[in-house]
């Protein structure tokens, strides 16, 4: 039996929230850039459609879609900051939780045999 990927049925709400905030924000970057839907879709090499989906904040879009919108309005920047590990507090602190202390005592062998 083939398992189904579950976020293909039903994405976190949480998810689907920030995906569509995503899509509004690059609309307005758009449209403050006086660009159109199909400048941009040549820009990146996709259809209007592709685009639009994305400022609609479609779950299925790539997330490459996303990411090249960003690069053409010059705000790829902060996404590398997406998951830094050195800003993530709650796992810089489970790691730390987890790091063994173990200190080995070191006797000398003896060569008296």
């Amino acid at each position: 039996m083939v398992k189904r990927n579950v976020l293909q049925k039903s994405t976190p709400s949480a998810v689907e929230k920030t995906i569509k905030c995503l899509g509004e924000n690059l609309r307005t970057a758009r449209l403050r850039r006086k660009l159109t839907i199909k400048e941009v879709a040549d820009k990146i090499g996709v259809g209007i459609r592709v685009v639009s989906d994305a400022e609609h904040g479609k779950p299925a879009t790539s997330i490459k879609v996303y990411m090249a919108l960003l690069w053409v309005y010059d705000l790829l920047e902060p996404a590398v900051d997406l998951a830094n590990p050195l800003k993530d507090e709650i796992g810089l602190r489970l790691a730390s939780l987890k790091d063994p202390k173990r200190s080995r005592n070191k006797e000398t062998i003896d060569n008296d045999f």
